[in-house]
C-alpha cells in the first residue's frame, strides 16, 4: 500500500505576499539554471514504512494518523523550505526484512529525499541498516535498544534515555515503592520481540538487586496467540508484580488467558502495549505501563500539545480508532516530525549530512520535552513517565509533578 500525502493547493502558501514570494524564488532558479532550476517548485518527498497489516497494526495505525495529521498542518503552514511536502508510506507488513526491502525501494527507485523509521525496534534496525549503506539521516520513534544503535546519522525520539534496561524497571519500582507497595515477588513473562525482551531481562537484573524474588521467568515467541500455558505458570507462581514483555495486542491475549482460569494479577504491568485495546478492555483495569506523553494536564498545558491532543483525537475517533486519547505512540511520532522539521528549517538544508550534524548541537523543544541528541548513541535524557489505566484511560501517575490532576498509583 503506498500513501502520497500531497496538498497542492497554492492557499497552502497563505497570504498574497507569500505566493509573489514564491513565483520570485521561481524566477531566481530559472535564472540560475542547473540544480536550482530542478528543484524549483518540486515537492519535497519523504518516505517512510508502517505495520499496517500484521500483528504490529493495532499500534502502528496510531503512528499513521499522525503522520498525516502532521503533513497536512505542515503544507497549511508552507511545508519546508516554501516547498509543499509529499508523504510517500509503504506497509512493511510487520515483517523486518520487508522492511529492509521496502527502504531500498524509497531511497533507490522512489528516490524521496528523507526518510523516516518505522514502527518498532526490529524494523528500524532494518531501516537503520539502509539508511547507513546509502547515508541517509534516520529519524526514528520506537526505538527499544539504545546500545544497538550504532548508525552515526539516527536519531531516536523514544527519549527513554541511553540505559533504558535500567532506568526503565527503576521507574516503576520506585512509583511504587512512592504508592507504599515494594514487591516482594516477580514473575517476569516476555515476548522475544527485541526491545521488549532486553527490558525485560534488565528488570530481572534490577529486581535482583533490589532483593525482590523472581518466582517466574518465561518466554514466548513474537506473534503467538494461545497464551493458556503461559497463563497457567502465572497463576502458579502467583507474584506481587507481573512484568509482561507485551507488545501490540499480546497484554490483552495474556488477560483474557488468565481470566478463563479465573486469575487476576495484583499488579501488572505492559511494556509497548496497543494503547486503546489494553485501556478499554475489563481485565486491563489497574495496568501500568510507562509513558512520555498523555493528552492530559500538565502536558497539554503546552500549546502545541494541547491542539495536537485535540486534532489527534477528532482523527482518531473519524478513524474509527475504540480508544482516541493521544499517548505515548502518538506524541513520540509526532515528534519524530517536529525534529525533522526543525532540522531541516533550521539548516535551510536537505542535505542528510548536514541536517545530522545539526541534531548533535543542538536541542529540540517537543511535545515530549527538550530532546538532545549528543549522548551515547545519539540518545539524551530519559524522560520515563508511569502511567495506569483508570476508569478505562491512561492516566500519568509518576512523577508527581507530571501526574494528572488528583491521579496516584493504585497498588495492592
Amino acid at each position: 500500500m503506498t500513501l502520497v500525502a500531497s496538498f497542492a493547493s497554492s492557499a497552502l502558501f497563505g497570504t498574497r505576499r507569500q505566493v509573489l514570494g514564491a513565483l520570485a524564488a521561481g524566477a531566481v532558479a530559472l535564472a540560475l539554471g542547473g540544480p536550482a532550476l530542478a528543484e524549483a517548485g518540486k515537492p519535497i518527498r519523504i518516505g517512510s514504512t508502517l505495520a499496517l497489516t500484521g500483528p504490529l497494526a493495532a499500534t502502528a495505525i496510531v503512528h499513521k494518523i499522525v503522520g498525516e495529521m502532521y503533513v497536512e498542518d505542515l503544507n497549511k503552514r508552507g511545508g519546508l523550505l516554501g516547498r509543499k511536502v509529499e508523504w510517500v508510506l509503504l506497509d512493511d507488513q510487520s515483517k523486518p526484512d520487508l522492511t529492509r526491502t521496502l527502504y531500498e525501494k524509497l531511497i533507490t527507485d522512489d528516490k524521496v529525499d528523507l526518510i523516516l523509521g518505522p514502527y518498532a525496534t526490529g524494523g528500524i534496525l532494518s531501516a537503520m541498516a539502509v539508511a547507513e549503506r546509502h547515508g541517509k539521516m534516520l529519524i526514528h520513534h520506537t526505538f527499544g535498544i539504545p546500545s544497538l544503535a550504532k548508525y552515526d546519522m539516527q536519531f531516536g525520539t523514544w527519549a527513554l534515555g541511553p540505559v533504558p534496561e535500567q532506568t526503565v524497571p527503576a521507574a516503576l519500582l520506585d512509583s511504587m515503592a512512592a504508592a507504599g507497595k515494594t514487591p516482594k515477588t516477580i514473575a517476569v513473562v516476555t515476548s522475544k520481540f527485541p526491545s521488549v525482551h532486553f527490558l525485560a531481562l534488565g528488570m530481572r537484573d534490577v529486581a535482583k538487586k533490589r532483593g525482590i524474588q523472581e518466582v517466574l521467568y518465561l518466554e514466548y515467541e513474537f506473534g503467538s496467540r494461545d497464551f493458556g500455558p503461559v497463563a497457567a505458570r502465572i497463576k502458579d507462581a502467583n507474584p506481587d508484580l507481573l512484568w509482561v514483555g507485551a507488545v501490540g495486542l499480546e497484554g490483552n491475549q495474556l488477560l483474557d488467558a488468565l481470566k478463563k482460569i479465573d486469575y487476576t494479577p495484583k499488579n501488572h504491568f505492559y511494556t509497548y502495549p496497543a494503547p486503546g485495546p489494553l485501556a478499554l478492555s475489563p481485565e486491563g483495569k489497574n495496568a501500568i505501563s510507562t509513558t512520555m506523553f498523555e493528552a492530559q494536564p500538565p502536558m497539554t498545558d503546552n500549546p502545541v500539545a494541547g491542539k495536537f491532543a485535540k486534532e489527534f483525537e477528532a482523527r482518531a475517533k473519524a478513524a474509527g480508532l475504540p480508544y482516541t486519547q493521544a499517548d505515548v505512540q502518538a506524541a513520540v511520532s509526532f515528534t519524530a516530525w517536529q525534529v525533522l522539521e526543525a532540522a531541516v528549517t533550521n539548516t535551510k538544508s536537505l542535505d542528510d549530512k548536514t541536517l545530522a550534524q545539526w541534531l548533535k548541537g543542538h536541542s529540540v523543544d517537543s511535545i515530549v520535552g527538550k530532546l538532545r541528541f549528543n549522548g551515547p548513541h545519539n540518545y539524551g535524557d530519559d524522560l520515563t513517565k508511569v502511567k495506569q489505566v483508570q476508569d478505562g484511560k491512561w492516566v500519568v501517575v509518576w512523577p508527581k509533578q507530571y501526574a494528572a490532576p488528583g491521579a496516584k498509583l493504585i497498588v495492592q
